[in-house]
C-alpha cells in the first residue's frame, strides 16, 4: 500500500494540474468548442449561382470520363465547377473561362470575404492581414489546400475571415468571443496550441500518454480511497484530515466518474487503433456509384439559366449508379433533382434497390426514422438531419447503415466496434446516454454538478501535490545546508 501511495502522490504531482486544466476548460467546452465556420453561414455568404448554357457546354471534361462527384457554386463572381475524377483527383474549372481554376487573387478573396460579411451582418471595413500558412485558427486541416488570405473586420464582434487561395472560398470564421473562449476551453482541453498541434504525431503522442498517466493516477487513487474507507476507532470513516480528508471523500464520491472521463478522453484519440473499423468504407462509394462526363454536361445544360433563383450550390449525390444532384439554396433548403433536372425526392423503394445492390450484404430490414435513436442523434455541435433510412443487414456484426432521407448518402455506418465506440467515447465523455439526458437544460444541470465534483477531486489532489513538492524541496534544501555546515 505504501508504494501505491507514493506512486499516487508523485504521479499526481506530474499530471494533477493538467487534470485540473482539463476540468476547468470542460466547463467552457459545454458551451463553446473550437471555432469553426458554420455551414449555414457559409451557404448564406455565397453569391446566388449564375450559370449559362454556354458556360455549361464549355466544360472541359471528356464525355466518357468516369466521375464520382461534382459541385458548382460561385467564387468571386464566377461559377466554378469541382469535378471528382477519382479518390485523389479533383479538377477545378472556372466555367466563366473554361480554364482550370488556378488560384484566387487578393482582390477576388476580398470580394468573397465582403460578400460573406454583408450576407451575415458583419459590418465594418476589412483589413487584409496577408497570406497565412498556419496559425492558431487554421490548425484543423483548414489550410490543407495551401495558404489562406486573412481578413479582419472592424465590427463590434471583431470578426476575422480566412479565404482559401486555392479554392477562393471562405474556410474559417472567428470572432473575439470564440477566440477568447477557445483559449479558455478547447485549446487547453485538447492541448491545441499551435506549436504542438502543427506536429500531428507529436500532438497525438502527448495527448495519448498524458491521458494514460491520468487514467493510471485515477485507478490508483480509487484503490487507495476504497481501501482506506472504513470505520476507525475514533468513529470517523477516513484516516485523513484537512485537504487530505476532502480529497479522500470527493475521490470516493466522484472517483469513478473521474476515471470514466479521463479514460473516455483517451478513447477519443483511438490509441493504438483499438477502436478501428472500416465499416462503410467500401460501401459508401459502391452505394453511390459513378456517372459520366456526358451525363454531367447534360444536367448542367438543363439547369443553366438559374439567375432568378437563390440557388447556392449544385452537388452530385449519385445513388445506385444513377446521377442525382442536390440543389441547395442560401437558406439551406435542399431539393433532389434527377439527371434531367426534375425534382426526384428519395423513396424507400429506391433506397432498398440501392442497398440490395451492395455486394456481400443481405438486407434484413429498412426503417424510416423521423426522430433520433441511440446512435443517430444531434450532438452539441452537430445537427442530425431527418428523415433517415435505417438499414439493417443480416450478418454477424449486425451492420446498420443510415441513409440521408433527402440525398440517399450513407451518413452513418455501424458494426460492433462502432457501437462500442459510441458508448466508450461519446457516451462516457459527453454524458449523452439517452434522449432525455441530452435535452437542455437537463444535461447542463446534471453535467455542471458532476463536473464540479470531479473538479473538486482534481483541485484537492493538485494542491496536495504542490504542497508535497514544497515540503520535499524544503527538506532537500535543509539537507544541503546541513552538509554545507558540516564541511
Amino acid at each position: 500500500m505504501r508504494l501505491l501511495i507514493i506512486l499516487h502522490r508523485y504521479v499526481g504531482v506530474a499530471v494533477g494540474l493538467l487534470m485540473v486544466l482539463w476540468c476547468l476548460s470542460g466547463f467552457v467546452m459545454m458551451y463553446q468548442s473550437y471555432p469553426r465556420l458554420d455551414p449555414g453561414d457559409r451557404l448564406k455568404g455565397l453569391e446566388p449561382l449564375r450559370l449559362t448554357a454556354a458556360q455549361a457546354a464549355a466544360v472541359a471534361v471528356p464525355d466518357d470520363a468516369t466521375l464520382y462527384g461534382l459541385r458548382v457554386e460561385m467564387t468571386a463572381g464566377r461559377p466554378v465547377l469541382e469535378v471528382q475524377r477519382g479518390p485523389r483527383r479533383r479538377d477545378v474549372i472556372d466555367l466563366a473561362s473554361g480554364e482550370p481554376f488556378e488560384a484566387a487573387s487578393a482582390g477576388e478573396a476580398l470580394r468573397t470575404a465582403m460578400t460573406f460579411a454583408v450576407a451575415n451582418g458583419v459590418a465594418g471595413a476589412p483589413r487584409n492581414l496577408g497570406l497565412v500558412e498556419v496559425d492558431q485558427w487554421t490548425l484543423d486541416g483548414i489550410n490543407r489546400g495551401g495558404p489562406l488570405y486573412h481578413f479582419a473586420f472592424a465590427d463590434p464582434a471583431r470578426t476575422e475571415l480566412y479565404v482559401s487561395r486555392a479554392s477562393g472560398k471562405v474556410a474559417q470564421e472567428t470572432t473575439r468571443r470564440t477566440r477568447v473562449l477557445a483559449w479558455l476551453g478547447a485549446i487547453p482541453h485538447w492541448l491545441y496550441p499551435t506549436a504542438l498541434r502543427q506536429d500531428p504525431r507529436l500532438w497525438n503522442d502527448v495527448v495519448v500518454w498524458t491521458s494514460i498517466v491520468g487514467t493510471f493516477l485515477t485507478v490508483i487513487g480509487l484503490y487507495i480511497g476504497i481501501a482506506r474507507f472504513r470505520r476507525y476507532k475514533n468513529g470517523r470513516w477516513s484516516p485523513y484530515r484537512g485537504w487530505f480528508y476532502w480529497h479522500h471523500i470527493t475521490g470516493l464520491v466522484f472517483g469513478v466518474l473521474t476515471l470514466t472521463w479521463v479514460a473516455s478522453g483517451l478513447f477519443t484519440m483511438n490509441p493504438f487503433g483499438f477502436l478501428d473499423s472500416d465499416v462503410g468504407l467500401a460501401e459508401r462509394p459502391a452505394l453511390a456509384g459513378t456517372f459520366t462526363g456526358a451525363q454531367m454536361k447534360r444536367f448542367l445544360a438543363g439547369t443553366a439559366g438559374v439567375a432568378e433563383s437563390d440557388l447556392a450550390t449544385l452537388e452530385a449525390a449519385p445513388l445506385g449508379g444513377k446521377l442525382f444532384v442536390m440543389a441547395t439554396d442560401r437558406q439551406g433548403r435542399v431539393s433532389r433533382l434527377d439527371a434531367q433536372g426534375r425534382p426526384a425526392p428519395l423513396t424507400a423503394v429506391e433506397a432498398v434497390s440501392a442497398l440490395r445492390g451492395l455486394s456481400g450484404r443481405k438486407l434484413a430490414g429498412l426503417d424510416r426514422l423521423d426522430h433520433e435513436d441511440a446512435y443517430y442523434y444531434s450532438g452539441f455541435d452537430r445537427k442530425a438531419q431527418f428523415p433517415v433510412y435505417r438499414a439493417r443487414f443480416d450478418d454477424a456484426q449486425a451492420t446498420t447503415f443510415y441513409l440521408d432521407g433527402r440525398t440517399g448518402r450513407l451518413v452513418l455506418a455501424l458494426d460492433d466496434t462502432q457501437r462500442q465506440s459510441r458508448w466508450l467515447r461519446t457516451g462516457l465523455h459527453d454524458f449523452d446516454f439517452f434522449a432525455g439526458l441530452r435535452t437542455r437544460p437537463v444535461w447542463d444541470l446534471v453535467v455542471l454538478l458532476l463536473l464540479a465534483g470531479v473538479t473538486g477531486v482534481c483541485i484537492t489532489g493538485a494542491w496536495l501535490g504542490i504542497k508535497r513538492i514544497g515540503r520535499d524541496a524544503a527538506a532537500a534544501w535543509g539537507v544541503v545546508r546541513r552538509n554545507g555546515r558540516a564541511v
